[in-house]
């Protein structure tokens, strides 16, 4: 028996109405293409999970082009429904999921083109893309589950890159990349500095992560939290920083890194004011840091991090802050845009 492909699609495009009480967006439907190109997957979505950059881009805060009114959201999991004739990587059945950076496929490439950004997201019930951007995602996670891997999993998993057991991280914050990271390194066998503006929020991680205890700043109680690490280290210093604060903490967290160490900057939550980078270039030099600049990673990045999770069948579960379905996705949205979760917030498709 055949099962006929759907014909439209449901999807949250972004209203650009940035006035503060507006809603920020709108579901609509839209016709799917009739017959797929030779190299096309049909996507059917069952999770898509938000990221602080979707609730930024509906509030006119990305500092890069965006399409018009253009689709939200970047991790997403799906199952593959048809494929186009030459499809050779992916079959009816598989999960999956596309790359955030649908340009990247090695690291090597000179071009980006971001989801949700300079090309349509995946807040859908249904997606259409090029087999070459697509991943399969492990089968053991719940679809929510498989849903944070995309954008936040792989950027924590680029963020450690060259992690060693024993070393120290600083991860700043308790949002999806954070808690991720946090996740990661506990199983890497890293000690882990933890920070965030918010005791209970910090007291929950120390709860959730159990024995042996981390370590934690607040570092609204403590505006020099760089020499609070560096104390909580003996003076040497983390080996790397999970940074997503940007320009207003950047140059402490590069302060507070070894001679040597890394700074993988993954986002830029806070104010941006290039007036706070005047110390950057000569703490760079004096720390001899490297500074990388971490866009969720490529396809094979994320390859090797859903090959890695498949091996060690890591629950995914307690990363997830709470579950709104599909149709509450101007709620979760705002959610995510008041800072209230701790961990991924995931809409159920």
């Amino acid at each position: 028996m055949v099962i006929p492909l759907p014909t439209h699609r449901r999807v949250i495009r972004r209203t650009d109405d940035f006035t503060p009480g507006t809603h920020k967006t709108k579901l609509v439907s839209e016709p799917l293409p009739t017959t797929l190109s030779p190299t096309s997957v049909l996507v059917k979505v069952h999770a898509v999970a938000l990221n602080y950059r979707d609730a930024n881009i509906a509030n006119g805060g990305n500092p890069w082009p965006v399409v018009p009114n253009g689709i939200l959201g970047n991790d997403a999991a799906g199952e593959v429904i048809a494929v186009g004739d030459k499809v050779s990587t992916l079959a009816i059945g598989d999960r999956a999921a596309p790359i955030t950076d649908t340009e990247n496929i090695s690291n090597r490439e000179p071009s980006r083109s971001w989801l949700a950004a300079d090309e349509d997201g995946v807040m859908a019930d249904y997606l259409v893309f090029d087999e070459r951007v697509l991943c399969k995602l492990p089968r053991y996670l719940s679809w929510e589950e498989a849903a944070i891997v995309p954008c936040a999993g792989v950027t924590a998993w680029s963020a450690l890159k060259g992690m060693q057991i024993a070393q120290t991280v600083l991860i700043q914050g308790t949002g999806g990349v954070s808690v991720f990271a946090l996740k990661l390194a506990r199983a890497a066998g890293l000690r882990i500095i933890l920070t965030s503006s918010s005791d209970a929020k910090l007291q929950q991680m120390k709860d959730q992560l159990g024995s042996p205890p981390i370590s934690t700043v607040n570092y609204a109680k403590t505006p020099d939290w760089d020499q609070e690490v560096l104390r909580l280290t003996n003076g040497v210093g983390v080996d790397i920083v999970v940074e997503n604060g940007g320009t207003s903490s950047l140059v402490k967290s590069l302060m507070c890194t070894r001679r040597g160490g890394v700074v993988s900057q993954v986002g830029y939550l806070a104010k941006q004011d290039p007036s706070d980078l005047r110390e950057l270039i000569p703490t760079i030099i004096d720390r001899s840091v490297t500074l990388r600049g971490i866009n969720a990673g490529s396809k094979y990045d994320m390859e090797d991090f859903c090959a890695a999770l498949e091996a060690t069948q890591t629950p995914l579960g307690d990363l997830i802050d709470r579950v709104f379905t599909f149709e509450q996705a101007e709620e979760a949205v705002d959610y995510v845009w008041q800072g209230k979760q701790i961990g991924k917030i995931v809409l159920r498709v």
